[in-house]
């Protein structure tokens, strides 16, 4: 292989066939470069599964290309590391350098800030060109969103989503949205009652191969030390799989997906999500595809609107706006931390041992699946790390370790922005925040938890809803003047006005706040 024209870097979340950085990719001259590497896999100690995730998903992609005629330089880890060229993305490209002697190296845009400078600083220093092009994976390349953004004052999700509505020519109708609005959330938002989910459709696994099950054995040998399982592992990890997870959402869950997307019920760890998310952030299906099956069913009568546009909505509203957020803020965005908050993430966050039902419910799902679904995520993880005060990178490096799905393109602004409220509202106006009302309304976690939803103090109260009123009464000064917070201002004021009442709340606070700092369980 030496003497080569260009070397193609293909990284684990770029697994797309019709990447950009393989445009005009010539197998006489050129060589693709993957590599598995000990640092990426420990530099945030990563779900077990996340690990098998992206290896597997990596050694099929290699195989794909190779049996399409593409010569792949493979980096592999094995059991044992004893085969290693080096422990992270630069000493082993620089090994392949000086094996293959390329003129220049060529990518598609990265998926995290930090990898992207590791991969330009070994070019320079191999003193390569580094080109990078854009990724095409993506409805709205990097310029495009930045154009959208320099010619508004503040940026909101709801105008960027009716943009690409727009731009895209999706669930339209002339020039207006097809049903007459542009998202109907407030359909979205059915309880599943007293009676619960009933029987919920299957979501489709896929047993693992000879390749998947060598990774898994590499996995559990070395990394034998990392959170989570590797006993179920089943997710897709080839594009044939991906498509097949589309079609099994698109049949079977889609319908209610949008009444019930937001609904919580014990040991469910599914519902009606697609779970695809993981798939769709490795490249192994394009959101073009996603999309158009989701409309597709709409168009067919299978599935109505409100489903189809809140699907629609998460990948081509919100998933493209904060990647566009991402790029555009970095390498700031990731030291802001608005709301000073320091505690680091709770202990329960890793093992799922706490008495509280709704936490314990969620971490359930994340230790067994390494997912949750976003009000998981949102409502109950991120509430929960939100009115407590865990430090909000610290949380994004906690999200980054457990989900399979976490890049860190979505992962920050999701975490750190949007459910920590630590960019102080670039990204979302208001802090998620609610006391466990929410949690009551929206699952059957309060009547099985041994604290009490409507309680602010004393032993048997709520963390969530203690933890609430000491985070309005911690920040009030910060949200005094917005707007969208003036209800929850009132309510704080009126609680203030009982003395007695409030210092039991911020006693209580002080010591679920102590608990957490000291690791212990609650």
């Amino acid at each position: 292989m030496a003497g080569i024209r260009n070397l193609v870097i293909v990284l684990g979340d770029q697994l797309d066939r019709g990447l950009s950085a393989l445009d005009d990719y010539d197998p006489a001259r050129d060589v693709v470069w993957m590599a598995e590497n000990q640092t990426e896999a420990t530099h945030m100690w990563c779900h077990k599964q996340r690990l098998v995730l992206f290896f597997a998903a990596m050694r099929h992609h290699r195989d794909d290309l190779r049996a399409r005629g593409f010569r792949v330089w493979y980096h592999a880890l094995d059991v044992d590391g004893r085969c290693d060229s080096g422990v992270d993305f630069a000493a082993i490209l620089t090994t392949a350098v000086r094996e293959l002697g390329p003129k220049r190296l060529v990518m598609s845009e990265c998926g995290d800030y930090r990898v992207q400078r590791v991969l330009a600083d070994c070019a320079k220093h191999q003193d390569l060109p580094l080109q990078v092009r854009p990724d095409r994976h993506f409805y709205c390349g990097l310029d495009a969103f930045n154009d959208w953004a320099d010619a508004r004052g503040s940026l909101t999700l709801e105008y960027f989503y009716r943009w690409m509505r727009r731009t895209e020519y999706i669930l339209m109708d002339g020039d207006q949205p097809e049903g007459g609005q542009w998202n109907f959330d407030k359909q979205n938002r059915r309880t599943f009652g007293r009676d619960g989910p009933g029987e919920l459709p299957h979501v489709r696994g896929f047993r693992p191969d000879a390749i998947t099950r060598a990774v898994i054995d590499m996995v559990a040998a070395r990394f034998d030390d990392h959170p989570g399982h590797l006993k179920d592992f089943d997710l897709p990890v080839t594009h044939d799989e991906a498509r097949t997870a589309l079609r099994d959402f698109i049949d079977q869950r889609l319908a209610l997906f949008g009444d019930y997307q937001d609904a919580l019920w014990t040991d469910m760890p599914f519902a009606y999500h697609s779970r695809l998310s993981a798939a769709l952030n490795l490249h192994l299906i394009d959101p073009r595809e996603c999309v158009g099956a989701a409309v597709a069913a709409y168009e067919s009568g299978k599935a109505p609107l409100n489903s189809v546009e809140g699907y629609i909505r998460q990948v081509l509203g919100w998933r493209e706006f904060v990647r566009g957020i991402y790029w555009r803020e970095m390498p700031a965005y990731a030291s802001r931390n608005a709301l000073r908050a320091e505690l680091p993430v709770p202990r329960a966050y890793w093992d799922g041992d706490t008495n509280m039902a709704c936490v314990a419910d969620a971490m359930r799902n994340v230790v067994d699946n390494g997912y949750a679904h976003h009000i998981q995520r949102l409502m109950v993880l991120g509430l929960f790390a939100l009115v407590a005060g865990v430090h909000p990178y610290r949380f994004h490096e906690w999200h980054m370790a457990m989900y399979l799905d976490a890049i860190d393109w979505v992962s920050l602004p999701n975490t750190l922005g949007m459910s920590q409220f630590g960019d102080g509202g670039l990204l979302g106006t208001k802090p998620y925040c609610a006391s466990g009302n929410y949690i009551n309304k929206m699952s059957n976690y309060c009547k099985h938890c041994r604290f009490d939803y409507k309680q602010a103090s004393g032993d048997k109260a709520c963390p969530i809803t203690t933890l609430y009123w000491d985070f309005l009464d911690r920040n009030l000064e910060a949200f005094r003047d917005n707007r969208r917070m003036v209800f929850q201002v009132k309510n704080l004021e009126k609680k203030r006005a009982d003395a007695g009442l409030m210092a039991a709340i911020r006693r209580r606070a002080r010591t679920l706040r102590q608990q957490i700092e000291d690791g212990e369980r609650i």
